[in-house]
């Protein structure tokens, strides 16, 4: 009976001395970003702030981790279709006159078991972001992991979205480039086969990091893992490659024109918008109809929206961030007019 009261008390002893670990004391950063969760709502700026559901810390043999987790369906910010629990930096630039950074070690843990091959945005999540808060509120980089279901490795690589000339929107189109493995363009031939596994892939929980600079109108992209090629990228966002429908690039032309996305880009490209980062799991599949659009709308088991049956059967992203920083330079302005515009679409 004494060693039995000794246990209980010790039990009870540690239940007391257990403490919360917040993201804010893994990643200290937190002053520069608001966070929107799986579920739609805004969170504000996330310090000493914890979602189990959504956002919290996890621990391995490699130390602390802050766990950004986003179900196939939920409601959603804004005018997406997709869920996400993902930061969005409380200032913006502006291209022509930035200096800033943003720097990431992460490793994805899931993504969605169901999505139709075909459609390009199936099976992945989007884990870094440029958005502009202006005008289309476009996007002049999403950086990608997609996994196919039975497949070992799967592969990074980043859009540059076109900020599309004129007032109409819904002709805009991105263009992939691949990282390691393939590019968004590689699918399924039927909605249940999917196509070789990339070479020089990267694994679920396989570490890799990225750092994006935007200075005097150029974007540099670095992207580095143990046991894979460095890549670097440079793009300008200044001045489009985009202005003609000649310009239209051949990846484009087979993905993006066959659905009526053959838009083209104003020649300044993001100059004079206000652009700013994200960092998070931007979940790319839902349960929409591919016949809707088939780049987008994966047609995933989304359980009618219930997140913990999502979850049950891995029907949802998570991605883990180790380390991350960002830099801001000082003629960055609010970018408090993006979320009070998008907060309760």
């Amino acid at each position: 009976m004494l060693n039995s009261c000794v246990n209980t008390s010790k039990k009870e002893a540690q239940k007391v001395t257990e403490k919360t670990i917040y993201a804010s004391e893994v990643i200290p950063f937190f002053d520069h970003w608001k966070l929107v969760l799986g579920n739609g709502e805004n969170a504000g700026i996330a310090n000493n702030f914890e979602h189990k559901d959504f956002f919290y810390t996890e621990n391995d043999a490699n130390g602390n981790w802050v766990v950004f987790k986003a179900p196939n369906a939920g409601s959603t910010h804004g005018t997406s279709n997709n869920t996400r629990t993902e930061l969005g930096q409380t200032k913006k630039w502006y291209p022509k006159t930035a200096n800033d950074k943003l720097t990431a070690t992460l490793k994805v843990m899931n993504v969605s078991t169901t999505g139709d091959a075909r459609v390009a945005a199936s099976h992945a999540v989007v884990v870094g972001q440029i958005h502009s808060a202006d005008k289309h509120e476009n996007e002049p980089l999403k950086i990608f992991y997609k996994k196919y279901p039975g497949h070992t490795k799967g592969s990074v690589f980043w859009h540059y979205e076109i900020n599309t000339k004129g007032e109409d929107n819904s002709k805009r189109w991105d263009f992939s480039y691949a990282v390691w493995g393939d590019d968004f363009s590689v699918v399924g031939e039927t909605e249940d086969t999917y196509p070789e596994e990339p070479k020089d892939g990267i694994a679920l929980g396989e570490e890799f990091s990225y750092e994006i600079e935007v200075k005097d109108g150029i974007m540099n992209l670095k992207f580095t893992s143990k046991n894979h090629e460095t890549k670097t990228f440079t793009k300008n966002l200044i001045t489009s490659e985009y202005i003609t429908k000649a310009d239209i690039p051949e990846q484009t032309q087979k993905l993006f024109v066959p659905i009526g996305q053959d838009g083209v880009e104003r020649k300044e490209a993001y100059a004079g918008e206000g652009c700013f980062f994200k960092l998070g799991a931007y979940n790319q599949t839902n349960g929409k109809s591919p016949e809707v659009n088939r780049n987008w709308c994966s047609g995933a088991e989304t359980h009618g929206g219930d997140i913990q049956k999502q979850y049950a059967d891995g029907n949802y992203a998570e991605v883990w961030f180790k380390t991350a920083s960002i830099n801001v330079s000082d003629a960055s302005v609010s970018n408090q007019g993006y979320f009070t515009k998008n907060d309760h679409k």
